[in-house]
């Protein structure tokens, strides 16, 4: 099969596509915020939670339902800055992941990715890391709503975890984030070959 790659551009797939499954795998997992409520270990991404209390008719007291799901309304997200930074979050995602694919297809798809089809994608991955790293960034935002606030002993606030910590897929997205930002931009300036001139 022929490619459209340099040696480069090879790497710049495999990266970008490593970099995509990061980012998407960080945002989808509940594991940004850890912290317990009722002796329970509890975890929030930005729009999927783990463990939460639930009202117990038989024994009239709440109880800690220790299974994970996302909130059933997007409305139900605890705050709006959370919601914000689900929305930029997985657009960016989407974008690191359609670039990755395509990079790809670039590896046995001959005349696919030239040189500037590849800087535009390199351009695409960029504004994809940096609406990665935007939602990121504000998350931190959302840590002084109500549920976190119970989560973390009622010391949390905004850019302040009171008795929380910071989850391995935060850092998994981050990391996929600034992956993508510093770079696979760089290396798909150097990912296509120069297209052929026929003299006709």
């Amino acid at each position: 099969m022929a490619s459209s790659l340099t040696c480069a551009g090879v790497v710049w797939a495999l990266v970008s596509f490593l970099c995509a499954i990061a980012s998407c795998v960080g945002f989808f997992m509940p594991y940004w915020l850890l912290g317990s409520q009722m002796g329970k270990p509890v975890s929030f991404g930005t729009f999927r939670r783990c463990s939460y209390p639930v009202r117990d008719e038989a024994r009239g007291g709440t109880v800690m339902l220790e299974q994970c799901g996302r909130y059933a309304t997007f409305q139900g997200i605890p705050s709006l800055e959370w919601r914000i930074c689900t929305i930029i979050t997985g657009t960016g995602c989407g974008l690191l992941l359609l670039v990755a694919l395509t990079a790809l297809m670039g590896c046995c798809v001959s005349d696919l990715i030239s040189r500037t089809i590849g800087r535009v994608a390199g351009g695409m991955q960029f504004v994809g890391g940096l609406l990665v790293g935007s939602g990121c960034a504000l998350y931190p935002l959302g840590w002084d709503s109500e549920e976190v606030r119970q989560t973390c002993s009622n010391t949390s606030n905004q850019f302040d975890l009171g008795s929380c910590r910071i989850g391995w897929a935060y850092y998994c997205t981050g990391a996929g984030a600034a992956t993508a930002i510093l770079l696979c931009t760089w290396l798909a300036c150097f990912a296509g070959k120069k297209q052929k001139h026929y003299p006709y």
